[in-house]
């Protein structure tokens, strides 16, 4: 085992699970967290999170938490943000991983240094330090840094409530009795909307670019992982044509959320990859009962006067903006940052993960994704982790080449990547994906299985004996009726072959 040092930049899931397993692997992490705690956006106190306090979840708990760990019996299927961040400090307390952190440490440069790689930072006082490290990981986070639009007059903007963004909605009580308006149609624009038109405000509209198709978070009792980030809709990705894949995703859609202009939205392309996807559970209700108004996009401001583009004007008392995060990674150096050719967007890497010029080197968790992060995150620190470690492949040099390049003509960072896709993928170069090692009955249910920490747990390095029995009570709990009759009158034939 090695006994390497390990600099890990953030305290989030990803630099967490990152320590969790290079620790088990005989490395020697040390975490730097620029707050005086962890947990990363799901810490609300932290400057640097987007939470809000009533936030929950909007995927299901079974998929929004670490493998190791579980959530206390009763905990709501959507937990609230606290419970959320009390299942990340379980994990951090059961493999000790506190005493990996420096808290209060701003890490302000990463550079190579000596066949390795040098940190700087500013500790609590303002003073700075710097050390060297064999590795060092990325994990700062993706969503750190509010994305502003240039909106002509909003920086003059004279509503009593101000221009905020999504990022700093921190007191939503303080809108109430004011004309709201929310600018986006990204998932936290759609549910800031709802929880302002539900709160008390006294009238809320949300302006954007394009109308997309809205997906609930709950059909018919169940959660929304067992319709769209199923394990079997994640292989499909990889052998169907993209128009194959286009027509039945919009079929899909239409079935558990209908089109939005028979809420009263504008209706959306027809060509779903020109329309894209979000989601909201009461946000086209809403619509319908007339308590969010749709505008298009805004041509510019007169004071608290907003023109839209369709020539139509009204006057408002706050604006919300939702319109997304730049890429925030101030402390790579100039050669780092060439390297991997980072933009306010993106990089170039080999599977998101590694590149070829920076040996030692690991970025985590830092692409845009439609589905909950934690079991992608925790898949992608074992996949380093073990590469390092030599459980898994370590790729070539060259192999890291094809991965780049790949990267380039693949647009890896650009848009959405989805739950399953990068959680089976991580899961295959670690050596922790299940396919073809299980009985049929298993096999079975895995495929009609939501993408869970649990399914990556029942083979390879760090299997955990009752991992399938936790997939199995989830899938029992959650998935569609219907899915579960049809996986039983499928499986019983079978078994009762076997006498």
């Amino acid at each position: 085992m090695s006994s390497e040092t390990v600099a890990i930049v953030g305290s989030g899931v990803s630099g967490l699970s990152a320590a969790r397993y290079l620790a088990a692997n005989g490395f020697q992490p040390t975490i730097f967290e620029a707050y005086s705690d962890l947990g990363g956006q799901w810490n609300r106190a932290n400057p640097k999170s987007g939470v809000w306090p009533q936030m929950r979840t909007n995927t299901g708990k079974f998929a929004t938490k670490l493998s190791d760990v579980q959530y206390p019996a009763g905990t709501a299927l959507f937990p609230r943000n606290g419970e959320v961040l009390a299942m990340i400090n379980e994990f951090a307390e059961k493999f000790a991983l506190r005493r990996c952190i420096r808290f209060n440490s701003t890490v302000t440069r990463l550079e190579r240094a000596d066949a390795g790689y040098s940190v700087t930072w500013t500790d609590e006082r303002g003073e700075e330090h710097t050390a060297r490290f064999d590795r060092a990981v990325v994990a700062s986070g993706r969503f750190n840094k509010p994305e502003i639009p240039a909106i002509p007059g909003l920086d003059g903007f004279t509503g009593a409530g101000g221009v905020v963004h999504t990022f700093d909605y921190k007191e939503p009580e303080r809108f109430r009795g004011m004309r709201v308006l929310v600018c986006g149609g990204s998932i936290s624009s759609l549910e800031i909307a709802s929880d302002q038109a539900m709160g008390g405000a006294a009238s809320v509209s949300l302006a954007q670019r394009r109308q997309r198709f809205v997906m609930p978070k709950m059909v018919a009792g169940a959660p929304l992982e067992y319709f769209v980030f199923t394990r079997a809709g994640a292989l499909r990705l990889a052998d169907t044509p993209d128009e194959t894949l286009l027509a039945d995703a919009k079929e899909l859609l239409l079935r558990i959320g209908g089109n939005p202009a028979r809420y009263g939205a504008p209706a959306p392309h027809d060509d779903l990859a020109k329309a894209g996807v979000t989601g909201s559970q009461h946000y086209l209700n809403l619509i319908a009962e007339d308590r969010i108004t749709v505008r298009p996009w805004i041509s510019h401001l007169e004071g608290n006067i907003v023109h839209y583009l369709d020539g139509t004007q009204e006057e408002t008392d706050a604006i919300i903006v939702g319109t997304g995060f730049d890429l925030n990674l101030p402390y790579l150096d100039d050669e780092i940052s060439d390297i991997i050719a980072l933009t306010r967007k993106g990089m170039n890497l080999s599977e998101f993960t590694f590149h070829p010029e920076l040996p030692g080197l690991a970025f985590l968790g830092l692409w845009a994704q439609l589905g909950p992060y934690p079991v992608v995150l925790e898949q992608q620190a074992r996949y380093l982790a073990y590469a390092w470690a030599g459980l898994a492949p370590m790729p070539t040099e060259s192999e890291l080449r094809d991965g780049v390049r790949r990267c380039i003509q693949e647009n890896h960072h650009t848009g959405y990547r989805e739950q399953h896709e990068m959680a089976i993928r991580f899961a295959k170069l670690a050596g922790t994906d299940p396919a073809g090692v299980v009985n049929e009955r298993l096999a079975a249910v895995l495929e009609k299985s939501a993408v869970t920490g649990e399914m990556f747990r029942i083979v390879g390095p760090d299997a955990l004996p009752d991992a399938a029995a936790r997939l199995i009570a989830d899938f029992d709990a959650h998935a569609p009726l219907d899915v579960q009759r049809e996986l039983a009158e499928a499986i019983s034939p079978v078994l009762a072959s076997r006498g």
